[in-house]
């Protein structure tokens, strides 16, 4: 007598039948997809709550000031208000302020990156001595605040004529950038193959052939990286700006901003206004090297 089973042969093989899925895998898939949903949901409710000041900051750039102060901030405006963006415009000559800050910031970025590439090279690749110590001190130039360094870098500034330059404010920044890509490329550099120097070097390649025919298409990535985070971490600077550009002509756009609140008095649609004209270049600067960001962010995750 033949038993039943889960397998039926019909000649020299057999065609087995799939097996019913148990309860427990159900379950277990069950489970795992209920997990997905609230992991989704709780991600979703974060960035909720991290766009809501940008939300606010777009309702109030678009409400007049009497619609500000009778409703208050949370409420839709009640008609389409745009003289708090044409007040910020002529009130702070945004134009030059966005050309300084463009200068600047993109000047740093460039500046700051290829400063830490030749630096780190020769750190993490040349093997100097005392490496370690040399990477300690920038890892605490990092950490100084800048009301600590302000008078030093000001009286600097005059006594070799950069009072109110805006190059005063590219150096300044190029180097406490380069700071952290030094650092960061250094450690990175100390894993480098070996063995795709000693070829270039054997191909008879110099230290700077090696540099941009070897080490440079690597780096590539991380380098985008860098330019990103240093270009927006400068647009995003005050303090500095603040004290070293005194006239108007030289002012940044966070400087800008900052001109539009008085001691007594403040007008809250143009600073909301002025703060969302203010956002939207470096937004934009974002959104077309986020690809580049996100390579850089990846790069070496897979080999």
């Amino acid at each position: 007598m033949s038993t039943a089973t889960d397998s039926t042969v019909t000649g020299p093989t057999a065609v087995r039948r799939p097996a019913a899925s148990s309860p427990n895998r159900v379950d277990a898939r069950l489970h795992r997809g209920a997990g997905r949903w609230v992991v989704l949901a709780l991600a979703g409710l974060f960035g909720l709550a991290m766009l809501s000041p940008f939300l606010l900051m777009l309702v109030n750039a678009f409400k007049s000031a009497a619609d500000y102060s009778q409703n208050g901030p949370l409420s839709l405006p009640t008609e389409f208000y745009t003289q708090g963006l044409v007040n910020f415009w002529n009130r702070t000559d945004f134009p030059m302020k966005l050309l300084n800050s463009v200068l600047i910031s993109g000047a740093v970025a460039l500046l700051g990156t290829l400063l830490s590439l030749v630096t780190a090279y020769a750190i993490g690749i040349g093997r100097i001595k005392g490496r370690v110590w040399i990477l300690a001190v920038f890892l605490v130039a990092n950490m100084l605040p800048q009301e600590a360094i302000i008078y030093p870098l000001f009286t600097m500034a005059n006594a070799v004529g950069l009072s109110n330059s805006q190059w005063s404010v590219i150096i300044i920044f190029t180097v406490i950038q380069s700071a952290f890509g030094i650092y960061l490329l250094s450690s990175v550099l100390t894993t480098f193959p070996v063995e795709l120097l000693e070829a270039a070097a054997l191909d008879g390649a110099g230290r700077f052939r090696i540099l941009w025919s070897v080490v440079y298409p690597i780096l590539r990535p991380t380098l985008g990286v860098l330019m990103v985070f240093f270009f927006i971490w400068t647009w995003n600077e005050f303090f500095i700006p603040l004290v070293m550009l005194t006239s108007n002509a030289t002012q940044t756009v966070p400087i800008a901003l900052a001109s539009l609140q008085g001691d007594r008095l403040m007008d809250a649609p143009t600073i909301n206004a002025g703060a969302l004209v203010s956002l939207l270049p470096a937004l934009v600067f974002f959104l077309i090297f986020q690809r580049t960001l996100t390579r850089g962010v990846t790069a070496g995750a897979v080999k």
